[in-house]
């Protein structure tokens, strides 16, 4: 059986300092490795015991890393062991094939988009109308696909987002908050759909997949077993699928016990759904 593995990263493989969520004294934290730098300063990382499991993974599955990051964001994560063949990026709006984009997928994506969905000009004037200074840091246009915006999240109104979200959805847009970055997307704009792209051209006969928030959940409804850390949109909503385990770890430790899933679930493909919490 050919396995295919697609994990998100930020917040599901590798993490920030903020993000860490360390829950141990510290003569007891887990020794940890830097895996992204950006202006010259460390910004993410993962536990060295995760990093030697992910190598091993990348050596037994085709990993793919799945992300909403830019690839310019992408292209400062260097993660342990071979550089994988296929990356995905911008929400599946890119598809990286040896470290270059593959043009006929983009061309497949933009069409998809201009079908169903409202033009970004027009999701982009809305974001930057109703957000107030009092909050709003930056916003941003990624890849021409999508836009977000960064914000200071305790002076955010929860009111705020719900309105976008219906709004958004009127006009064939999903709307995603994680951490201090709210998305919005077009519906056609998935993971799910990048992944089954390399699916298709790998000969994968199953997936395994991770991810923390609302724009990871159509991957993981999309896999043949799926894990989710205790953290992120998705615990926080309670989001849940039969063939998904939710994981009780948190911050990097939830980061390692993904790859420890992916390892044993690509060792025991018929193993028991939900044979996991592997806690």
């Amino acid at each position: 059986m050919s396995t295919l593995v697609a994990s998100d990263l930020d917040r599901t493989l590798i993490y920030s300092a903020a993000a860490l969520d360390l829950a141990v004294p510290d003569a007891e934290a887990p020794r940890l490795l830097c895996v992204e730098t950006y202006e010259r300063q460390p910004l993410s990382y993962l536990t060295e015991t995760a990093a030697g499991l992910l190598a091993e993974l990348a050596a037994r599955t085709t990993f793919v890393p799945t992300t909403t990051r830019t690839r310019a964001q992408y292209g400062r994560i260097h993660l342990p062991g071979p550089a994988p063949e296929f990356a995905i990026c911008a929400n599946g709006g890119q598809l990286l094939v040896r470290g270059e984009p593959d043009p006929d997928w983009r061309r497949t994506v933009d069409e998809r988009i201009a079908a169903h969905c409202a033009p970004l000009a027009e999701i982009r004037a809305h974001l930057v109308r109703t957000a107030d200074p009092a909050w709003l840091r930056k916003e941003r246009v990624a890849e021409d696909l999508f836009a977000y915006l960064v914000v200071e999240r305790p002076l955010l109104p929860d009111t705020w987002v719900k309105d976008l979200t219906g709004w958004a959805a009127e006009r064939g847009w999903t709307v995603s908050l994680q951490g201090r970055k709210i998305y919005a997307v077009p519906q056609p704009l998935t993971k799910s759909a990048a992944v089954a792209e390399v699916a298709r051209r790998t000969g994968a006969t199953e997936i395994l997949a991770a991810g923390d928030s609302l724009l990871d959940a159509d991957l993981l409804l999309a896999a043949d077993r799926g894990w989710r850390p205790g953290h992120g949109e998705l615990a926080a909503a309670g989001w849940s699928a039969p063939h998904v385990t939710a994981l009780a770890e948190r911050g990097v430790a939830a980061g390692e016990e993904i790859v420890r899933a992916f390892l044993r679930g690509a060792a025991s493909p018929d193993r028991a759904v939900g044979d996991g919490a592997l806690g």
